[in-house]
Order: structure tokens, then sequence, then C-alpha cells
């Protein structure tokens, strides 16, 4: 598909991938993609309805878990729990948790690799130039402005497949 990947992942058992921009459902085949070719047992969550008949089991099998974004429960601590309950998990989502056009990230992945103690690692979707660019760990630190500020840097700038839809 002319894509090329920058970087492996980490030989971590524990992390959590950010992938940005999100701007498109081709993100999720591409990023498939990328964690097949790279050997890489990245697990996501993704909305309820995905994984129903008669698509449920395939989505499953890519490492997919459902999470129903209609009830008010806690996903962040249920996401904590499953990490500190395995000896290796890798969770990979979109840290803004949508496809369409956003100013900030949402917060619960920098709250779920807080509480579990677990680095991030980000990964870039960059449609302009066809590469995932990954990055060396991060270890969030008390400060999550400035957290942030690092997050946003990395991404500035990598076109989505829907440009305007990107940071």
């Amino acid at each position: 598909m002319g894509w090329k990947i920058i970087h492996d992942f980490p030989k971590l058992k524990k992390y959590v991938v950010i992938a940005a921009p999100h701007t498109s459902w081709q993100d999720f085949p591409i990023a498939i993609m990328a964690k097949f070719i790279k050997g890489a047992k990245v697990n996501y969550i993704g909305k309820a309805s995905l994984f129903k008949w008669p698509f449920g089991f395939f989505f499953r099998w890519l490492g997919g878990a459902p999470v129903d974004r209609s009830k008010n429960n806690n996903v962040v601590d249920g996401i904590v729990d499953v990490f500190n309950s395995r000896e290796q998990f890798i969770l990979g989502l979109s840290p803004e948790g949508t496809r369409k056009k956003v100013s900030e990230f949402k917060t619960g992945f920098y709250y779920v690799a807080k509480g579990a103690n677990v680095p991030i690692v980000m990964a870039t979707l960059d449609f302009e130039h066809k590469k995932i660019k990954i990055a060396e760990p991060y270890y969030v630190t008390d400060d999550m402005e400035a957290d942030f500020e690092y997050f946003y840097s990395y991404f500035r700038g990598i076109k989505g497949k829907k440009p305007e839809f990107s940071l």
C-alpha cells in the first residue's frame, strides 16, 4: 500500500499506544496492518456496537474489546485493572476519541497510563507522507499540562486522511 513504518514498537510488556490523527475509518485498517507487520500484540477498545453479530468475533480476533459508552461507568479504572491483572498488556487508542475535528485530546489515555504506571508510545498516522512513526516510550509526569504539550508537539503538523480534522 506504499506505507512506511519508522521505528519498532518497544519491547516492553505493558504500555499505552496513542495513534493520531484519527480522521477517517481508514485509520483502523492501517493501524491493524502496522500491528501485524511489526508483530505487536496491541489491543484496543471500541464502541460496543462494533462487537455485535456478524462482525464481533472478527474485531475480538484483532485484539478488540467492547466499551459501552452509553453508561456512565469508569472505563479508566476498568482498563487500569486490566493492566494490573495481566503480565502483558498493550492498549492502542486514539487520543481524540473521535474521527471529528477536536481542539484537545481526551484525557483517559493519560489517566490509564498514570494509574497503571506504564509509558505512552505515540504513533503517527501520516497520510501526507504515508508514514507511521513510532516514538520512544514516554512516562507521564506530575505536570499534566507539560505532558500534553509534549504529545501535541509530536502530532502537530501531521496530516490525517482528512487534513482539516488534524491538529
